[in-house]
């Protein structure tokens, strides 16, 4: 290897009779040369164990793994696809491995064999969350609890006392070094500031749906506030009494001052400082620095077409990644229940995905999830659909020079973010359900603030929903008015309106159960009936599992 150290493989054959076994292990590369020595070890070990015993074990974590939660949709193709990159999610990390990267496990000559951590890293996380398979997740948070010194290491010398950050492209160590705004020449990805503070928005998001408290003091709060300082450094007073951002990198599209990526990332940043800070009652010495650059700090540039890259540079050529718009998705700062936003976010979408030339796949899962966060069901799936039509294989992976896996794994949160949002603290249950899927089935599927959601729509309305608290965080529901719904509380307790949201009381343990006045039927989840001349698509029969 480049660095000086070594991988080894080593391999064994056992003949069962007719059968034939082959232990194979790979030992990543040491410095001290003795990878092929760990290598060989491991292989005797495994070759020795009681391979019948081994089987046992591997049926039974998969077993144990597909029950976690449950959704079935009418298009086949959709729901096969689904189980598939629950299926590849599994298969490309578990607790106590390494993240996922761009190949997950399967492996062909590529570009892409790094992490890559403004955009690839987060997306491939996404469906963890409300999928209920937090334990996938650990993986991402491990890595970056285990390199904190590595992030520090990762800034320019003069701020490593109190900041951290990470370069586009690492190896699992999380070693990548950023630049100083002032390095000769103009900016390129080495001041992309902002992927560090994005990946810990997957951190955050894992935790507020395990409601982790513990760790979002101790782990989340101080590396957090690390990045969040990499940026104060930065900031500067402008003319016009606010606080500016220098040229940094907008990931793939180029340089500019006030980067909307950063601004969205720094708001979101301080905001959540903040939150945290009241909420475990640090009083942390920074506090009201961060309520002054938030009251101080540039607005959002915009122009005719919507949210810009940056000041001074317009959105003005195709381009797949949807970093000038992340303060609506997914950080929600920027949201369709503000109506005064509404057009800025409608032409915002509809310029960047009207420039043809550079679309990729995660485009049109980006734009599909902002429709749905737009309440436009069948905006959401022709978007979906689009993707699968353009860009999708036939066994569900992806290419952009090289197999990715992101892509996809995006897409299953995609088909989420339609059937359950949470964002905001408040539950929206069947909120972009296109106008073909008149009945749908979700079951334990998790929610921000710890709870699982089992619901089910038939005939073109939601008929049923069960809310289970895990954490007795508040459960604040958004409801349709077109469908109303009673609600079942615990004895004594009694919810509060507030105009289209209902205030659940539920203390951990407790659940509330949702009715339509006329339904009679069982509260009973199963796979919903599809039409019997649609393919069961991607192999599989279909209700398996």
């Amino acid at each position: 290897l480049l660095a000086g150290g070594r991988h080894a493989a080593a391999w064994v054959e056992r003949r069962r009779g007719s059968r034939r076994v082959v232990c194979l292990t790979v030992a990543p590369w040491s410095r001290d040369g003795l990878a092929g020595e760990e290598a060989a070890r491991t292989v005797r070990q495994f070759a020795q164990a009681d391979l019948a015993e081994l089987d046992t074990r591997h049926y039974a974590w998969w077993a144990d793994y597909w029950p976690a939660s449950f959704l079935s949709l009418p298009d086949t193709r959709l729901e096969g696809f689904y189980w598939l990159q629950m299926y590849k999610l599994a298969s490309a990390t578990r607790p106590g491995r390494p993240p996922i990267d761009l190949m997950g496990p399967w492996t062909r000559r590529t570009v892409w064999a790094l992490l890559w951590w403004n955009l690839n890293v987060q997306l491939s996380y996404w469906p963890v969350y409300t999928s209920n398979r937090l334990a996938l997740g650990e993986s991402l948070l491990d890595t970056l609890d285990a390199h904190v010194e590595n992030l520090i290491a990762n800034v320019p010398a003069q701020w490593r006392h109190d900041s951290a950050g990470i370069n586009r492209i690492t190896s699992y160590d999380c070693r990548g070094t950023l630049q100083p705004v002032s390095h000769a020449g103009p900016p390129d990805e080495g001041t992309e500031y902002g992927n560090l503070p994005w990946a810990l928005h997957n951190y955050w998001l894992h935790l507020r749906h395990a409601m982790d408290r513990d760790r979002m003091r101790e782990r989340l709060f101080p590396l957090l506030r690390r990045s969040m300082n990499l940026y104060l450094h930065l900031l500067e007073p402008g003319q016009d009494g606010r606080l500016h951002l220098p040229e940094t990198y907008s990931p793939e599209y180029g340089a500019a001052p006030d980067c909307n990526y950063d601004l969205s990332l720094l708001r979101w940043g301080l905001q959540t400082l903040l939150e945290l800070d009241e909420a475990f009652g640090l009083n942390d010495p920074l506090r009201p620095r961060w309520v002054e650059v938030l009251e101080t700090l540039a607005d959002y540039p915009v122009d005719e077409n919507g949210f810009m890259v940056g000041r001074g540079v317009p959105f003005a050529k195709s381009h797949r990644h949807f970093s000038h718009m992340l303060m609506v998705h997914p950080l929600h700062l920027v949201n369709w229940e503000q109506p005064e936003h509404r057009g800025l976010i409608e032409r915002s979408l509809r310029h960047w995905v009207g420039f043809e030339g550079a679309l990729e796949g995660y485009t049109f899962t980006g734009a599909a999830s902002i429709a749905a966060q737009m309440g436009r069901g069948d905006e959401a799936l022709g978007y979906l659909n689009a993707f699968v039509e353009r860009f999708l294989k036939p066994n569900t992976m992806y290419l952009e020079a090289g197999p990715v896996i992101e892509t996809p794994l995006s897409a299953a949160q995609s088909i989420h973010d339609m059937l359950l949002q949470s964002w905001g603290g408040v539950l929206r249950v069947f909120p972009a359900v296109p106008a073909a899927w008149a009945d749908v089935t979700v079951h334990r599927l998790l929610a921000q603030g710890g709870f699982e959601v089992s619901a089910v729509r038939q005939g073109g309305r939601t008929v049923w929903v069960h809310i289970h608290s895990h954490a007795g965080e508040p459960c604040r529901l958004k409801l349709d008015p077109a469908n109303p719904l009673e609600i079942r509380m615990p004895a004594g307790l009694e919810p509060a309106d507030r105009g289209d949201v209902r205030e659940l009381p539920l203390a951990a343990g407790e659940s509330v159960t949702l009715t339509a006045p006329d339904y009679a039927g069982p509260l009973a989840v199963a796979p919903v009936t599809a039409d019997p001349g649609q393919l069961c698509w991607f192999g599989g029969a279909r209700g398996q599992g």
